[in-house]
C-alpha cells in the first residue's frame, strides 16, 4: 500500500516539488494541491492519509511568516485537519509549514484549543537570513517521524526560526509533556552556540511534536537531505556501504512505515 500524502502549496511556496519527490522516493503517493482547491471543494483532506505543509514563503510572509496561510487553514479547514489527526493521520510542517502550525496553535499544543497561539517562531538573533547545515538530536519519545537519540544533520534556510514560548511556565509544560522533538546540538553533541544554534531558539528547540506524536513541525529541511550525495562531504564522511539515504529520508520513510501499519 502506498499511503496518500497531500502536499499543500500556496502563492510563495517553493519546496513542494522536492517534498513530493522525497515522499514518492520513500514509498508514498504524493499529490501537490493548491490551497484554493481545498477551499473550493475540488480536493478533500478526508481522502488522504497525511498533510504536509512544505517550506517557502507562503503569501510572501507579508504579515508574518506563515500567518496568512495559518489563518486560511484555521478558519476554513480546521475541522478536516483535526479529523485527519484524530483518525490516525499525520501532519508535517517544514520551515514555513512549521511556522503555519505554530500560528494555528496546533504546535506545541499543550492545553489551549487550536486557534490559540502558544509560541512564536520569530526573527533570528543574527537579524539575518540563515542558510547553513545544522546538527540535531531527536529527543521525542513518541514522535512518528523520528526516534529518540537519533543524531541528524540537515540544511536549513530561514529568517524567522527562533522558537520563543509564551512564557517560562508554558515551556516547562512543553518539555515535561515531551513536545520537544528536535534540538540543535554542537558537533560533540553538547550545548550549541551560534551558529550551531542558528537562530537563538529557546532551549535550542528545532522542532516540536503534538500530544499524539503524529503532528511534527521542524525548521530544517529533510527534503534537502534526501540522498547521501546531497551532503557536501559525502565522499569523505559517509562510511562505505552506508546506503543511499541521506539523513532527511528517515522522516519520510518512518511516516510511510507508520501509515502502512
Amino acid at each position: 500500500m502506498k499511503p496518500r500524502f497531500l502536499v499543500l502549496r500556496a502563492a510563495g511556496t517553493n519546496c513542494d516539488l522536492e517534498t513530493a519527490f522525497a515522499l514518492e522516493s520513500c514509498g508514498a503517493r504524493a499529490e501537490r494541491v493548491h490551497v484554493n482547491r481545498l477551499l473550493g471543494g475540488q480536493a478533500a483532506l478526508d481522502a488522504c492519509d497525511a498533510l504536509v505543509i512544505p517550506g517557502g514563503f507562503s503569501y510572501g510572509d507579508d504579515i508574518a511568516a506563515g500567518k496568512v496561510l495559518a489563518v486560511e487553514l484555521l478558519h476554513h479547514l480546521r475541522d478536516p485537519i483535526l479529523a485527519l489527526v484524530e483518525r490516525g493521520g499525520l501532519v508535517l510542517g517544514i520551515c514555513n509549514g512549521f511556522q503555519v502550525l505554530v500560528k494555528m496553535g496546533m504546535l506545541p499544543g499543550i492545553a489551549a484549543p487550536i486557534g490559540v497561539q502558544e509560541a512564536a517562531l520569530t526573527d533570528n538573533d543574527s537579524s539575518r537570513y540563515e542558510d547553513r547545515r545544522v546538527r540535531l538530536v531527536s529527543v521525542a519519545e513518541r514522535c512518528v517521524f523520528c526516534g529518540p537519540g537519533e543524531r541528524i544533520e540537515l540544511p536549513l534556510a530561514h529568517a524567522e526560526g527562533k522558537y520563543v514560548p509564551r512564557d517560562a511556565a508554558l515551556h516547562r509544560a512543553v518539555v515535561a509533556g515531551g513536545h520537544v522533538a528536535l534540538r540543535y546540538v554542537a558537533a560533540d553533541g553538547g550545548a550549541p552556540s551560534y551558529p550551531e544554534n542558528p537562530n537563538g531558539s529557546i532551549d535550542h528547540v528545532a522542532g516540536l511534536v503534538d500530544r499524539t506524536g503524529r503532528v511534527l513541525g521542524l525548521m530544517p529541511h529533510p527534503e534537502r537531505a534526501l540522498l547521501r550525495v546531497h551532503h557536501p562531504a559525502w565522499t569523505r564522511e559517509t562510511p562505505p556501504g552506508a546506503g543511499e539515504d541521506g539523513h532527511g529520508a528517515r522522516f519520510f520513510r518512518n511516516a510511510v512505515l507508520y501509515l502502512r501499519g
